[in-house]
């Protein structure tokens, strides 16, 4: 099976090969790489494999999952492409190391928080948990993907207080929408603006520590 992304893989250090582990997929924001999500993850290496996908579009100093028509406004065919690959690739992944097709994680910061969010409304039962940071919800899935049911899902929104490109609103919205759906939902709203912050970063892995447990 051919992979659609490079990356950056995490394993446990003491790694049993005869055991599955949980998986946490961290996908970045246009402009930045994997390893910037990576390094907010270290601490929980023994706990779960790590894999930080890289998107394959060239931005700036960095890579891209899909680029936009506007602030925050995707491409549609590249938006629904980029998804496409992230699934072939959770396919690759999960026949290449050992996870557990049941304890599938995202987390995503800005354009990876879009994905994230839209990933576990598409692929249903299959993601146990997902932390979206600085995103939204793309109201346009339903026109290529049936969305399934996150009943069994639990989510941690992040959001910055001042964020210039998703302002608070929105972050709102997606927390009355999960907070319908879902079966759990926290919702932090941090002093910052389209950033993460270092207290968003201790809370994120001390939040995902408590649902690997």
């Amino acid at each position: 099976m051919n992979c659609p992304f490079q990356y950056t893989i995490l394993l446990p250090e003491n790694m049993d090969r005869e055991k599955t582990y949980p998986v946490i997929y961290a996908l970045h924001g246009i402009g930045y790489n994997e390893q910037f999500m990576v390094n907010l993850l270290k601490d929980l290496q023994d706990e779960a494999i790590i894999i930080g996908i890289r998107g394959d579009l060239p931005f700036k100093k960095g890579y891209a999952y899909y680029y936009l028509k506007g602030y925050g406004i995707p491409e549609r065919d590249l938006f629904f492409t980029s998804m496409a690959k992230i699934i072939d690739f959770i396919e690759y992944s999960v026949h290449t190391y050992p996870i557990d097709p049941k304890q599938k994680y995202f987390i995503g910061f800005s354009q990876g928080a879009i994905l994230s969010t839209s990933l576990a409304l598409v692929l249903g039962n299959s993601v146990k948990g997902i932390v979206p940071m600085n995103g939204y919800i793309p109201d346009f899935l339903t026109e290529v993907y049936p969305l399934k049911s996150i009943a069994h899902l639990s989510v941690f929104i992040c959001q910055g207080l001042n964020d210039p490109i998703f302002p608070l609103k929105v972050g709102q919205e997606s927390f009355a929408y999960f907070r319908e759906h879902a079966a759990s939902v926290k919702y932090s709203i941090y002093p910052a603006e389209h950033e993460i912050t270092d207290n968003t970063a201790e809370d994120v892995a001390a939040w995902l520590r408590r649902q690997l447990k």
